[in-house]
């Protein structure tokens, strides 16, 4: 047998041409669906803890006096995402993957189908916390927002390129901690615009709310 594991090696595992093709007019069916109801939607992704629910919550503080908001939000086993955001009362639809490490277009087209899409303009789509998975699966959303948090470490941005050259909106978040962390936000900035120079930029604290309009503004909402 060949040796596959010899140290200093790597090599490249490509999705499968088929499932990729499927995903891809899956994703397209659900933006047909959005768009013939006028709905915007927002697909946010960023691994566990780096503070995606923060963010969404906080951008609807912003925004619900000014869009009819609606948010499904995707976790392996737990409600506690949904029941934060359930605060700020707004229609919000949990979605369970049972294990699964990110939403797929087939998943939320079927959440779609229990959303009352005449009733909103704005869907925020929690995606599972992965910056792995869900980087092969669009699930049809017109942007995608990425966070990075500083707590993460310095070389997010390059350890994950796929999932930021497919992103439209880049946030680094948690910058209040970045000095602790040892964390120079500007080559972090950098880094991410090496990647994807078409990328918008943008540093939050998003606990404290700091950052958060010039997302909302980024994101063109």
């Amino acid at each position: 047998m060949p040796d596959t594991e010899r140290p200093g090696e790597s090599f490249d595992i490509v999705l499968n041409v088929d499932l990729s093709k499927r995903t891809s007019e899956l994703a397209e069916r659900n933006l047909a669906l959005l768009d013939e109801h006028g709905v915007t939607a927002v697909d946010v992704l960023g691994s566990v803890g780096s503070g995606k629910t923060t963010l969404i919550n906080r951008m609807i503080e912003r925004l619900k006096g000014r869009r009819r908001i609606g948010v499904i939000a995707g976790d392996i086993t737990t409600r506690i995402d949904a029941e934060r955001i359930e605060v700020q009362g707004v229609p919000v639809l949990q979605i369970q993957t049972g294990g699964t490490c990110h939403l797929d277009a087939d998943v939320v087209r079927r959440a779609l189908e229990r959303v009352d899409l005449d009733a909103i303009d704005l869907l925020i789509i929690e995606n599972v916390g992965n910056l792995i998975c869900p980087a092969a699966f669009p699930v049809g959303a017109h942007q995608r927002l990425l966070i990075l948090s500083v707590t993460e470490g310095p070389h997010m941005a390059v350890k994950h390129p796929i999932m930021v050259r497919q992103a439209d909106v880049a946030v680094i978040n948690k910058i209040d901690l970045a000095e602790a962390m040892e964390v120079a936000l500007e080559r972090l900035s950098e880094d991410v615009r090496g990647v994807n120079p078409e990328i918008d930029v943008v540093l939050t604290n998003a606990r404290a709310g700091e950052g958060v309009d010039d997302v909302i503004a980024a994101l063109g909402l």
